[in-house]
């Protein structure tokens, strides 16, 4: 039952981890994605605040004094990381790219790139030279044919440079003129914070996985709690409590589900039903004992003007104890079996023995049969009940007067051991034709007046106490043998079959 558990509360726990798991990742990666762009327009944004921040300054002035001291003014500036590209000093608009496209291409308006430099428009790199022909205030990082694409264009654009990015920012200066603004933005401005948003939302995740184990744990505890109840009433109804019961007028544990309550009803409704069989079947034989009243009391009438003798006593001995019998059969069948008394289970087997043989011995003398009875001299104590090993061994002896012809022998041997009592009946008639269907319940061939119980009511007290019950030939007499095996202690080897015998006809008697 811990396994089983073990294994729900598990397989619970699992669940719920991989559910849980399923959706922070379906919630917690796109937030950390948008997170990091969110870093990322962040840093251009302040790149182009920073831009922004020198353009009414180019406007009112292009000194360069009076624009070095607004750079330095900036957080960019003052961190080396802006530059200003001034345009040349009385560049009309467009000129630059027009004799830079006329000095390597024979043509081109206002704004074409230039041979050579990619670049073109006011204050790009003059043709072949690859350098701005305005100076360059600060820092700068870009090319001069972006730079010259930004001015020519009139609109900011971010460029790849090393270590980063730089944002080129258009600023017009006067008519005609145009300034770029130039910011730098590192590779690491643009993960600023992407890591400890990561550690935060994994943290998350992994509070929410916990919470769910947490919350699986807890209710797989109440299911299993439910579900051990629900075997333990099934155990104790197993071992014979009948008056066992669920308890399922509200829950079986709080917080249990429905189906272990429906399970739980079902239990009880099967245990009502088993009582309300085996009080039928008590009744039952209570009823068909009860019938063997009238004939038995002819018996005792008629044994009863038999007069004297052996022959005489003996019947009315036997139907005496057959009554008895039937007395004791109907008081136990209308017992309940909470209202038992708690008897010590064992007896004497050697005693039964005795007194059974004893019993059939007067039938033996009268049909003429010889017996032996041996090894019932010391105690042999078995597990069991003494009614029921003398209708064991009553069995086993009715059997070899049934089913073997006046005046056949017959022996009886007792071998008690540490660990078991063993009791072979032999006789010297025909034998089994078929050992397997003689311990088939019902399938007895003892012909008329045999029913075919008596072996499976001898397997059946064998097996009770963990032995069992074999079908063989006699090594003494010849014919079959019968070897009940009633268990007394923990597993032997089984000891070899005829181990303790005596001489044919030493110990026989008439």
């Amino acid at each position: 039952m811990r396994r089983f558990g073990r294994s729900l509360r598990w397989a619970l726990i699992k669940a719920a981890v991989a559910g849980t798991t399923m959706v922070a990742l379906a919630f917690l990666i796109p937030l950390g994605l948008m997170v990091q762009q969110t870093a990322r327009d962040r840093a251009f944004t302040a790149a182009e605040r920073q831009a922004a921040a020198l353009g009414p300054a180019l406007a009112i002035t292009t000194d360069e004094d009076a624009v070095n001291r607004a750079l330095a003014s900036t957080d960019a500036g003052g961190q080396g990381r802006m530059a200003v590209h001034l345009p040349a000093a009385g560049q009309p608009a467009g000129a630059g790219g027009a004799d830079a496209a006329a000095a390597g291409t024979g043509g081109g308006g206002p704004g074409t790139v230039a041979a050579g430099t990619g670049g073109g428009g006011p204050g790009v790199a003059a043709a072949g030279t690859g350098e701005p022909e305005g100076p360059m205030l600060g820092e700068g990082r870009a090319a001069a044919a972006d730079v010259a694409t930004a001015g020519g264009k009139g609109r900011s654009f971010t460029v790849k440079v090393a270590g980063g990015y730089a944002l080129l920012q258009p600023v017009a200066v006067d008519t005609g003129r145009t300034a770029v603004v130039e910011v730098f933005v590192a590779e690491s401005d643009l993960t600023r914070g992407v890591a400890t948003a990561w550690q935060v939302l994994s943290a998350v995740a992994l509070g929410l996985v916990a919470i769910s184990v947490l919350v699986a744990d807890r209710m797989g505890s109440r299911i299993v709690a439910s579900a051990r109840k629900l075997a333990a009433a099934a155990r104790s109804l197993g071992a014979g409590n009948l008056a066992v019961r669920v308890p399922v007028e509200g829950r079986l544990v709080a917080g249990s589900p429905e189906e272990l309550r429906e399970a739980g009803q079902a239990f009880n409704t099967m245990a009502d039903r088993v009582v309300q069989l085996l009080a039928a079947e008590r009744e039952l034989a209570a009823d068909l004992s009860h019938r063997l009243r009238t004939p038995l009391t002819v018996l005792r009438l008629n044994a009863a003007s038999l007069g004297e003798g052996d022959a005489a006593d003996a019947t009315r001995h036997a139907v005496a104890q057959l009554e008895r019998e039937v007395d004791q059969i109907i008081r136990s069948a209308r017992r309940a079996p909470e209202d038992a008394p708690v008897v010590a289970v064992g007896c004497d087997a050697a005693e039964v023995i005795r007194e059974r043989v004893a019993f059939w011995s007067a039938l033996a003398e009268d049909e003429g049969r010889r017996w032996q009875l041996a090894g019932a001299e010391r105690a042999a104590p078995v597990p069991v009940q003494r009614g029921d090993l003398a209708a064991a061994v009553d069995a086993l002896l009715g059997n070899v007067f049934r089913h073997t012809a006046i005046g056949t022998a017959f022996s009886v041997d007792v071998l008690a051991t540490d660990c078991s009592v063993i009791v072979l009946v032999g006789d010297a008639g025909p034998g089994y034709s078929d050992p397997a269907a003689a311990l088939k319940r019902g399938e007895g061939h003892g012909g008329e007046g045999s029913t075919g119980l008596g072996l499976d009511i001898v397997r059946k007290l064998a097996e009770s106490t963990g032995g069992d019950l074999a079908l063989g030939r006699s090594a003494v007499l010849g014919g079959a043998e019968t070897r009940l095996r009633l268990r007394t202690g923990p597993q032997e080897a089984a000891p070899a079959r005829g181990g303790r015998r005596r001489s044919r006809g030493a110990l026989f008697q008439k």
